[in-house]
């Protein structure tokens, strides 16, 4: 028995050795899958096989991404049709937020329409972005209103939300928000999330939005049209936040940050490098911390060495982006969705 024993277990340990580690990118193919007269900043995956989507023009629906096929419909309220930038999803649900007052948040109803779940209306109410960490608990966030930065929370999957009162929150500045860019202001991961805003600042809360701290980073927010526009984390450690100034979109001063010990310090990196304003960043799944996509107007750049350096892949604009793999993405913007494949 021994001579089959010792094939197998070095059979076992070539195998081992054998197993697949992360390989940078070099190309992206870029194939379109629904057009429309939309603006599109907000897309989740409902499950592996359905894209679902919200946008300008009170427009939303999914994409069957086997078939691809498209369904879509239109929300009105009233008199109102809202423009919506922010989607989120339990395993039951899909939800979508507006931006302005009022502010109109729907989840997926009994009779196959949307059922209003929050409404808040008033001077300055303006919602950016939403995220759930699990089936249950969610957030979204929008700009301040009367001192403090606008946080609501569902504690019972999306039936019902709550707006952090200011005394829980940490002190605003005059006109700090989120940019309703790409439904990426927030980040969760396990029982924390962090949220980047216009003032270069980073509130983060370790308990679900119970307790909540913030600092302010070295990210530019001289300008109203400068700040955090986006941010993803690997995992509980690692986290990249992208951001820059849209009315200055070749500029890549002090645009892009990192973070290795969850939100705690925040450092620049690749500073007055690729890339320059983006709206969007994501992690690749299964990358090791390593790779990034960052997508905007000003076209599609990777990273594979976390963040150190990148590549300018693709100039076709983009708002947001999300992984449904670790090869295959999809990204959305003006007038359309479309499927990303890297090699």
């Amino acid at each position: 028995m021994r001579f089959p024993l010792l094939v197998l277990f070095t059979l076992i340990l070539a195998s081992c050795a054998q197993e697949p580690k992360y390989q940078p990118y070099q190309s992206v193919s870029i194939t379109p899958v629904y057009e429309d007269s939309v603006s599109i900043r907000a897309i989740t995956f409902l499950d592996g096989r359905t894209l679902a989507f919200a946008g300008s023009g009170g427009k939303y629906g999914t994409v069957d991404l086997v078939s691809q096929k498209v369904r879509s419909n239109v929300q009105h309220h009233d008199s109102i049709t809202p423009a919506f930038r922010a989607v989120g999803n339990t395993s039951n649900d899909f939800f979508m937020l507006s931006i302005d007052s009022p502010a109109l948040l729907y989840k997926t109803g009994d009779h196959g329409k949307m059922e209003l779940v929050y409404k808040e209306e008033g001077e300055g109410v303006f919602y950016d972005c939403m995220a759930f960490w699990n089936e249950t608990d969610g957030i979204a966030v929008g700009d301040t209103v009367d001192g403090c930065l606008s946080i609501i929370i569902t504690r019972d999957g999306g039936q019902t939300w709550n707006k952090i009162p200011c005394s829980d929150l940490p002190e605003g500045i005059e006109g700090e928000g989120a940019f309703a860019a790409s439904n990426s202001n927030v980040a969760v991961a396990g029982k924390q999330a962090w949220i980047g805003t216009t003032a270069g600042r980073v509130y983060h809360t370790t308990d679900k939005g119970v307790t909540w701290t913030v600092q302010q980073t070295s990210i530019v927010h001289e300008e109203e049209t400068q700040g955090i526009y986006s941010m993803d984390f690997y995992d509980e450690n690692t986290g990249f936040a992208i951001g820059g100034d849209y009315t200055q979109p070749e500029s890549n001063r002090a645009n892009k940050m990192i973070t290795h010990d969850g939100g705690k310090t925040w450092n620049l990196i690749a500073d007055w490098q690729e890339p320059n304003y983006k709206s969007c960043v994501q992690f690749v799944p299964n990358s090791e911390g390593k790779g990034l996509v960052a997508v905007g107007f000003t076209g599609i750049s990777y990273s594979g060495d976390g963040g150190e350096h990148w590549k300018m892949f693709s100039d076709e604009s983009f708002f947001t982006l999300r992984f449904l793999n670790d090869s295959v993405a999809f990204a959305a913007g003006r007038n359309r969705i479309s499927k990303l494949v890297f090699r």
